[in-house]
């Protein structure tokens, strides 16, 4: 919005939608015309400035309107009146830079006009069907609105201003893998990447740290928008991207192609008494017609010339050429009377001679052709006045109203101004939770290395208990081996042991028997 109102002020804009095939690009820039709810940029611009038109006081505006095509590098006219597709040319000037010879300009006096002659142009776009877009544009456009006006000072003067907002839709970045593209249409797409390649070099130049040439003339596209980056121009770009996981890639240069836009500096200013401004050749034509209304001679009761005042004839009134209108009608009657009373008069008179009376009636005759002439004169100069002024939008005529209208539109600024700063604030507030989950995630971050490093630790024991379970069952092992070894030679021993004891217990029932013996004997 703030673009398109700098524009009446007398500034350039550019709005232009940039991106890869299928993300929305003329969706955006155009959308459903006819729709109120889904139109897009370019017809709510048509809206918006007649709606800021009926704010002003005592302003006229001509509004011209252009719509172009380059395709595979060449300029089509759009809406040129003979629709055989001529190839145009870029053309240089030193005053006012790259400008395209021949683009045909044609005078609007509503949205409604401009609406038609958006979808004249449309119809003559290419377009394709490809693999990612079922209806993908296979041409840049640009449509032109040129803004001039003319206010009047408490002077007299005039001081006229001339604005000019272009509308840009890029065809989008594509890739061949992807889009599944052959023939015709492959060409397209890689002429397509050629312009927007140089599109991308000239935002880098402008960016860069280092100064560099910028490479505006290595292609029409950079030529064309070269006021609109880094020139006079009041600029914003839409990055169109894709939610898609496949485009990963194209997102992202998209993103840093604007990122870096957002830190080209422009340098608009307002362009004030430009030469080439319309809107000052018809109102040299305009005076100049008042001034031949003039020299023609009076059309009123025969008292006075044509235009007794500027007043007469204003640019700022229709209803004012109507009244001169009736004021001629009014005059060829009266003239009408006049020269039937005369004829009457002369042929009732019975004192004048036959060669007398023819006389008088072939300087009568005379006189009525003259007269028919001039008045005819008068009529066409009038006519050409007509056409001329219906070429004129008129600012509001009452001040009043003028002023209603401005704050119905300061009433929607502000609207949108508090709508903007809840955004901000709702944007405050995400950013400090995004920082909150940042810190959280750090947290957690922080959490899971230490868990990460304790599930080392816990991994590294249990290996080392499951070496020291599998030690242990070793040693269970060789301790029950062992034990059943001890065990069978216990055995062994209890068993020699009891055979020692009986043999002693024998040797001793034996030594007892013969001592018993010995003791007899």
């Amino acid at each position: 919005m703030p673009i398109v109102e700098s524009v009446l002020q007398g500034y350039n804009g550019t709005i232009f939608a940039y991106g890869q095939t299928g993300t929305g690009k003329t969706h955006t820039m155009e959308g459903d015309i006819r729709s109120n709810t889904e139109k897009g940029i370019i017809p709510r611009s048509f809206e918006m400035i007649f709606d800021l038109i009926k704010t002003t006081f005592n302003t006229n505006y001509l509004i011209r309107v252009s719509f172009l095509e380059l395709y595979n590098e060449e300029i089509i006219d759009l809406l040129s009146k003979s629709n055989d597709n001529q190839k145009l040319e870029i053309k240089e000037n030193p005053e006012i830079g790259f400008y395209v010879k021949d683009l045909s300009n044609w005078v609007v006096k509503s949205p409604k006009d401009m609406v038609q002659l958006l979808e004249k142009g449309k119809e003559l776009r290419h377009t394709a069907e490809t693999k990612m877009n079922g209806r993908s544009s296979r041409s840049h456009s640009i449509f032109s609105i040129i803004v001039d006006n003319s206010t009047t000072d408490n002077t007299g003067g005039d001081h006229i201003r001339s604005g000019k907002l272009n509308l840009v839709d890029l065809a989008g970045s594509e890739r061949q893998s992807k889009t599944e593209t052959t023939g015709k249409n492959f060409h397209e797409g890689v002429m397509i990447n050629l312009s927007l390649t140089a599109l991308g070099k000239v935002i880098n130049a402008l960016v860069s740290d280092k100064k560099q040439h910028v490479p505006y003339r290595d292609s029409k596209l950079t030529k064309l928008l070269m006021d609109s980056l880094g020139g006079n121009s009041k600029t914003v770009m839409i990055a169109n991207i894709g939610p898609a996981d496949y485009n990963y890639d194209e997102t992202l240069t998209t993103l840093r192609y604007a990122n870096r836009a957002k830190d080209i500096k422009n340098a608009p200013k307002i362009n004030e008494d430009p030469k080439d401004a319309m809107i000052r050749q018809y109102q040299e034509e305009l005076n100049r017609l008042k001034k031949a209304l003039n020299e023609a001679g009076g059309v009123g009761t025969g008292t006075g010339s044509v235009i007794e005042s500027e007043k007469m004839i204003s640019i700022d009134s229709k209803k004012k050429i109507e009244d001169m209108e009736a004021k001629i009608q009014m005059e060829k009657e009266r003239i009408l009377k006049e020269v039937e009373a005369e004829k009457k008069r002369i042929e009732e008179s019975k004192n004048h001679a036959e060669d007398e009376k023819l006389k008088l009636l072939e300087k009568l005759k005379i006189k009525q052709e003259e007269q028919n002439k001039q008045n005819k004169n008068k009529e066409n100069l009038l006519n050409k006045l007509k056409l001329l002024e219906e070429k004129f939008v008129i600012g509001e005529e009452n001040e009043k109203k003028a002023k209603e209208n401005e704050e119905i539109i300061n009433k929607t600024k502000t609207e949108i101004a508090n709508a903007e700063k809840k955004r901000q604030q709702l944007r405050k507030e995400f950013e400090k939770a995004e920082e909150e989950k940042m810190k959280m995630l750090d947290m957690f971050s922080d959490q899971k290395s230490e868990i990460k490093e304790k599930k080392e630790v816990y991994e590294k024991l249990r290996q080392k208990l499951k070496e020291l379970e599998n030690e242990k069952e070793d040693l269970n092992r060789e301790f029950e081996q062992s034990y059943n070894e001890i065990y069978e030679y216990k055995r062994q021993l209890e068993k020699e042991i009891n055979y020692k004891n009986v043999v002693c217990y024998k040797c001793l029932s034996i030594s007892l028997l013969i001592t018993s013996s010995l003791k007899n004997i």
